[in-house]
């Protein structure tokens, strides 16, 4: 098979082998790290949780990094970003063990909020940097490959920290303190990984680094409007139009999870116990869909391209998302989780694709935290929409049916996009 034969060449590039290692390690400890977090603050048997209350630690956790990722892709362009995974990977070990700490400790609330914060700042920097070093490790015929390998890789990495949570939680150790203080020892092991690497590796190039922060940090205005209309190119509008449809598909992804979480805690589970073990077959579910994604999109895309991928992920979840969504119950969920699963990461698998292709080296770091920052907005927003219009038992008719509304719209202005697109070639 094709796609067998290319991932067996990707494995043999030892420099991709290495940063794969980080991405899975690094992913896999975000994974326990947010399980860990939703246990605490969604499952706890003495907290009642409400849709409010979530979309509140979202915000808290996400929306102040609206303002960090810009100066993150800046100073992603000067710094070597194999000193970021370092760095920003033993920092995040030190974070979450601070985390457990404070979960164990008789503290106010907001403490443990910050602490969590500060992790989910870091993490901000190594996301970003691990998708603008790929183009540095495998030459441009493969990266489409690398990108459905790499990213979604990264992703099942992490539904298998949060398995792997799981199980912690509900059969070794009833304490989510231990459950962050094992995603702390992850975060260590990434570190270490990336120190295998040469420190110029992952670039940028030598004549693009400013090794003083307060200069980088002074230019960043003029540099973020540099990457702004670089990305505004006429040759880089399809990635304009793809970033622009993969933000409110994760919108509707936030919003539904939010719903998901609800309904595993009072609707569809008798004790907090149970719903902590469906979430879990849950995400496990969604899971499997990401891989299934990462089986089909390089072959799809290779017929009809990332952007009209995009379409048809759009308009599977605008169909199937409702006919699976309105039944709340159990089964259906699962399949949903699977569909939403294979759509999401496709059309993420598809946009990476298309900014990586679009954008020039120098510019990479800085494009793809401000991806970072509408990932967050959207998802924030979405929780905020979400607690609006969710009853306490997360039943909610009207919200399934405004996210598949949001879906179809996006499956019809990007494929409007790429038949105008397709006619000017």
């Amino acid at each position: 098979m094709p796609v067998v034969r290319d991932l067996r060449v990707l494995l043999r590039l030892r420099n991709f082998r290495r940063l794969l290692s980080v991405r899975l390690l690094s992913q896999g400890a975000d994974g326990v790290y947010q399980v860990a977090l939703a246990t605490y603050v969604v499952f706890s048997p003495e907290k009642q949780t409400s849709a409010t209350a979530i979309a509140s630690a979202m915000a808290v956790l996400l929306l102040p990094y609206s303002l960090v990722g810009p100066f993150a892709g800046v100073l992603l362009d000067r710094w070597r970003r194999r000193q970021v995974l370092v760095h920003g990977n033993l920092l995040r070990a030190l974070l979450a063990v601070v985390t457990a700490v404070l979960m164990v400790s008789d503290v106010p609330d907001w403490l443990f909020y910050v602490s969590a914060l500060c992790v989910t700042a870091v993490n901000r920097f190594v996301l970003a940097g691990l998708s603008a070093s790929l183009p540095r490790v495998v030459d441009t015929e493969r990266l489409v490959m690398a990108n459905s390998l790499s990213p979604t890789a990264g992703t099942l990495a992490a539904t298998a920290g949060g398995g792997l949570a799981f199980v912690v939680r509900l059969v070794v150790s009833d304490s989510d303190a231990a459950v962050v203080l094992l995603g702390a020892a992850l975060y260590l092991c990434s570190a270490l990984v990336s120190l295998t690497m040469a420190p110029d590796l992952l670039g940028p190039d030598r004549g693009s680094l400013q090794p003083h922060l307060g200069t980088a940090l002074a230019d960043t205005a003029r540099d973020l409007l540099a990457a702004v209309r670089h990305l505004a190119e006429p040759r880089r509008r399809e990635a304009a139009w793809a970033l622009s449809a993969m933000t409110l598909m994760r919108f509707c992804y936030g919003a539904l999870l939010v719903l998901v979480l609800m309904l595993c805690r009072y609707s569809l589970a008798a004790t907090p116990d149970d719903g902590l073990r469906l979430l879990g077959l849950a995400v496990g579910v969604s899971g499997a869909g990401f891989f299934a994604a990462a089986v089909l999109t390089p072959a799809v895309v290779g017929r009809i391209g990332p952007g009209r991928w995009i379409v048809v992920c759009a308009g599977a979840a605008a169909i199937l998302e409702p006919a699976l969504g309105l039944p709340f119950a159990t089964a259906p969920m699962l399949v949903a989780a699977f569909t939403l699963g294979l759509t999401t990461q496709g059309a993420k698998i598809a946009t990476d694709t298309i900014v990586q292709s679009s954008v020039d080296d120098g510019f990479r770091g800085r494009i793809f935290s401000v991806y970072d920052v509408l990932f967050n907005i959207a998802f924030v927003g979405a929780a905020g929409v979400a607690a609006l219009m969710l009853p306490p038992d997360g039943r909610s008719t009207v919200l399934v049916v405004v996210v598949a509304v949001v879906y179809a719209a996006v499956a019809v202005t990007m494929g409007h996009f790429e038949r105008r697109r397709v006619s000017h070639q």
